[in-house]
This record gives structure tokens, C-alpha cells and sequence, in this order.
């Protein structure tokens, strides 16, 4: 499968505080690629990078071989990015926000598939209902579907299992998988959740000190797939510098 994103070089940061240095990643259409690293490790800074909110300090990204910094709408067009729940307009409907960001992708109208997942989500009764009211789960599943509209190539997600109901995240996880296994994309997920990491993904990159310290292929999750017990959080905790 093709290269869809591809990160070389970067650096990035706020005003003095370096957060990245040097990060190269890459994903591949037909790929889910798990991104982990302890808290503060620079995981959103990365996502925000990709996604076009945070400018970097060197390097270079591309999504779907268009240059963020070149060619900027061809590569945001290629992209579905989860926004923080919280960051979603608390004055606007759910509905409403599926109609704007719809209408922004160039759609003429929201995806049947997505509305599918909204159903599978028990989300269709919240759609009329104001964003400000929704509990944290009910935002995270609005911020998910906003980014599936279009049906990106490349779907980024920072920790989009965070309040979901046990019922939701399955649906969730599925549904990643069942587009990544028809090639219809490449997903990037920034998660602690290693049962992710473990059945869903098939690849793993860990970031640690500002760069990608240690990486997983396709035979080595399946190894530690196959060990029982802690198989992942041990490898997770050597690779860290732990025990």
C-alpha cells in the first residue's frame, strides 16, 4: 500500500519549550499505526503538527504526497483529524456541526456511512440537541464523526477512546479496522489503550524525549499477541527505560 503520511525531520515547540526533535513517521494506506509515550511526551504535539494547527519549527510533512506547508489544502483534503471533544462549538447542535463541517469538505451532504456509525453510537437522539449539553463520551463520538466526514485517506485520532461507554469503543474500533482493512485509509491513533495497540493495530511507534524511540512492525505485535500476561507493557517499559 502507498505512503500516506510521511513525517521527516521535525521540530517543534512553544516559544522556548522544544517538544519535538527530529520525529520521522510514516503510515501507509490499508495501515493503522499506534503511537504511544508516557504523558507529555509530545504525542498531541505531533497530531497538531499533522493536522495543520501548529506550525513546526523544521522538518517536513506530507499527506498523500502533498506538502503541509506547500500545498496545504490538497493535503488538509486528504485528512480527517478528531478535534478535541472539548474544543467542539457548545452553541451548535451535533447535526449542525455535521452540516458546517460537511459543507466545508466540499460535501452536499453528510455521509450516509457516517450517519450509520451515528446510529451504531445511539447518537441519532443527541443530534438535535446543543453540543454544550453533551457529557464528554457524547463529544467524543461528534468529534469522530467529524473527522470520518469525506472519508479521508488519512484519519488522525489523539486518544479517541477517552469516555466512550465499553459498547462504543468496540463499535469504534470495528469500524477503524474495517476501513483500514479495505484500504479506504491509513489511521494514526495517539493512545494508552494497549488493547488497541494488541488487536487492532498494525504497526506501533513510541515516542519518547522528542523522537520516535522504538518501533513495532506487523510480526512483532503479532508475537506479542500470541504472549500471554503483560507481553505488551513489559516491551512498552524496557523500551521506556523502565523495568
Amino acid at each position: 500500500m502507498p505512503e500516506i503520511l510521511s513525517v521527516r525531520g521535525l521540530h517543534a515547540g512553544y516559544d522556548e519549550l522544544i517538544v519535538l526533535s527530529g520525529v520521522d513517521l510514516s503510515v501507509a494506506r490499508g495501515e493503522w499505526l499506534a503511537l504511544l509515550g508516557p504523558n507529555a511526551s509530545g504525542k498531541t504535539t505531533l497530531l497538531h503538527c499533522i493536522a495543520g494547527l501548529l506550525t513546526p519549527t523544521a522538518g517536513r510533512i506530507a499527506i498523500c504526497g502533498h506538502s503541509l506547508r506547500e500545498q496545504a489544502k490538497a493535503a488538509k483534503g486528504a485528512l480527517g483529524f478528531g478535534c478535541a471533544p472539548e474544543s467542539l462549538p457548545a452553541l451548535l447542535t451535533g447535526r449542525q456541526c455535521l452540516e458546517i463541517y460537511a459543507a466545508a469538505k466540499g460535501l452536499a451532504a453528510v455521509d450516509a456511512d457516517v450517519l450509520a456509525l451515528a446510529e451504531e453510537f445511539a447518537f441519532t437522539p443527541m443530534l438535535d440537541r446543543f453540543v454544550g449539553s453533551y457529557s464528554l463520551g457524547t463529544r467524543q463520538k461528534l468529534a469522530v464523526l467529524l473527522a470520518l466526514l469525506g472519508g479521508p485517506v488519512l484519519v488522525v485520532l489523539d486518544e479517541a477512546f477517552i469516555g466512550l461507554d465499553p459498547a462504543s469503543a468496540l463499535i469504534l474500533k470495528r469500524h477503524l479496522r474495517a476501513r483500514v482493512a479495505a484500504g479506504s485509509c491509513g489511521v494514526l491513533l495517539a493512545t494508552h489503550a494497549l488493547d488497541v495497540v494488541e488487536r487492532y493495530s498494525d504497526r506501533a511507534a513510541l515516542l519518547l524525549a522528542g523522537r520516535i524511540a522504538r518501533e513495532w512492525g506487523r510480526e512483532e505485535l503479532a508475537a506479542l499477541r500470541a504472549t500471554s500476561g503483560e507481553g505488551l507493557e513489559v516491551a512498552l517499559a524496557a523500551a521506556s527505560g523502565g523495568s
